[in-house]
């Protein structure tokens, strides 16, 4: 249980960045956006580390198309 523990701001980070609404997700990102999401990142990838099955594992797929959405 303790591996969430950090997670928990990283989530709020993650909502303050995108939005609550799902409509939202893909409207336009900020620089302050994607600068907040490749922390949001880096903190997942702390926590999930090399565990595919891991439960947070898919929000890592998430944060990263939304990076990869920006950059494009």
């Amino acid at each position: 249980m303790n591996d969430f523990v950090p997670f928990v701001p990283a989530v709020k980070n993650l909502i303050e960045a995108v939005g609550e609404s799902e409509h939202r997700l893909f409207v336009s990102l900020t620089e302050i956006d994607y600068k907040g999401l490749v922390r949001i990142l880096d903190d997942l990838i702390d926590v999930v580390r090399d565990d595919e099955n891991h439960i947070l594992a898919t929000v890592i797929e998430l944060v990263g198309i939304l990076i990869e959405y920006y950059e494009d």
